[in-house]
């Protein structure tokens, strides 16, 4: 409402011409859409009289703020504190376009602050900040901390995104969570261990191939290991990531002497002889001979968009299942089923951080939501399921409890 008073948006069904149909373009729903913003800041309490002016603001204001200056947690209490969430960003790598800029960003982080409130119920703030020095932009986030009960780094290219969410983790006492690495990692568990029971095999016996040695990459080939696969390999462009190459970066060195316990080397398609999963967060294509290769059963979750890296038609020649990350295939791997409810949980008993158990089971509180309608077209449920965001709310704050982290 209140950007449609500010900018009121200018097409057709107000009477008056658009401005973004001047020069006779055809008309655009996105940019109708996008129009003066998607997001405003809406008051919980009444403004009506003297009365309630005085008490939300001067002078009733300053008996709240005395009270949390003498004892600082009050903040939770009487201030929005635990229930937002900052989205910053530097703009270097958003979506599928890249480095564009803070500016260009920001549809992208109002969008990403309004699922948070759809899907959790968590307010969340669209930050983009103009820089992109990894020590200028961890100084930043801690300087706005005191503002926020948690912050979610979206779209900030590898590798400098790992650094920046170390080194925030390290120096704040509120969650930190890089959801282009560990959103997209709860989602893919949830839908492999699906696949997997629904083709009787646990997650220690599958040996999967990730193509994509970027911040997804990376986070889901770790967070698998730790939920107990049998072995995974990692391509990036040139090639598996193993200790054989000389030229890895330090993340990548570390990545390889996590990963492909089988030792294969070579190509991506090469390692896909026999593999089980087949994970794509790289865009490219797979050649339907190196799909063809793979195991009896076996799923292939190609999650590029908006061009999957194994086309759906395709890759159901030879999967047991098949998954991507668009809406219009089933099986989408889509990073709003857990975002909104790890931070819900995580706020709701003022966490610390958020742990790799809280991921987990954040991953199993998705898979079970499915139950007992498991299917090859329905092994990970939809956003729009109403069960999701509490199921995962209540599984990441009884983890926080359990993992000595939330601090109520």
């Amino acid at each position: 409402m209140a950007a449609e008073i500010v900018n009121p948006r200018s097409d057709s069904d107000n009477g008056i011409e658009s401005a973004d149909n001047a020069t006779g373009e055809p008309f655009d729903p996105a940019f109708a859409l996008h129009r003066g913003g998607k997001m405003a800041i809406q008051a919980t309490v009444p403004v009506r009289d003297r009365d309630d002016l005085s008490l939300a603001y001067t002078p009733g204001v300053a008996k709240v703020c005395t009270a949390i200056a003498e004892q600082p947690e009050l903040v939770h209490d009487y201030t929005w504190k635990s229930q937002v969430v900052a989205v910053v960003t530097d703009g270097t790598a958003v979506l599928g376009l890249g480095d564009i800029g803070p500016e260009a960003s920001l549809p992208v982080m109002e969008g990403k602050a309004i699922l948070f409130k759809q899907f959790g119920g968590v307010d969340a703030v669209p930050i983009a900040l103009a820089t992109t020095d990894t020590d200028e932009i961890v100084d930043t986030i801690v300087r706005l901390a005191p503002s926020f009960g948690g912050v979610n780094l979206e779209d900030i290219s590898a590798p400098r995104c790992f650094d920046i969410e170390r080194k925030l983790q390290e120096r704040l006492d509120i969650p930190v969570f890089h959801d282009d690495q560990h959103g997209t990692a709860v989602v893919t568990l949830a839908a492999l261990r699906n696949a997997a029971k629904l083709t009787g095999r646990g997650l220690g016996e599958l040996r999967a191939v990730i193509s994509g040695a970027g911040a997804a990459g990376v986070a889901i080939a770790k967070f698998l290991l730790e939920a107990g696969l049998g072995d995974v390999a990692v391509a990036d462009r040139k090639g598996i990531v193993s200790r054989d190459r000389e030229d890895l970066t330090p993340v990548k060195r570390e990545l390889a002497e996590l990963t492909n316990k089988a030792g294969v080397s070579g190509t991506l398609e090469s390692a896909l002889a026999g593999a089980d999963v087949f994970i794509g967060v790289s865009g490219g294509t797979v050649p339907e001979a190196a799909v063809a290769s793979m195991a009896p059963g076996a799923f292939v979750f190609a999650m590029a968009n908006p061009n999957p890296e194994v086309h759906p038609d395709v890759a159901h020649r030879y999967a047991a299942v098949v998954a991507t990350g668009r809406s219009d295939y089933p099986n989408q791997i889509n990073n709003v089923l857990a975002f909104p409810g790890i931070f819900a949980g995580a706020l709701q008993v003022r966490a610390s951080r958020i742990t790799e158990g809280m991921k987990i089971a954040a991953a199993n509180a998705l898979a079970d939501v499915v139950g007992d309608q498991l299917a090859a077209d329905y092994v990970i449920p939809s956003p729009f399921d109403e069960r999701v965001a509490p199921a995962v709310t209540a599984a990441v704050a009884a983890a926080a409890r359990a993992e000595g982290v939330a601090r109520r």
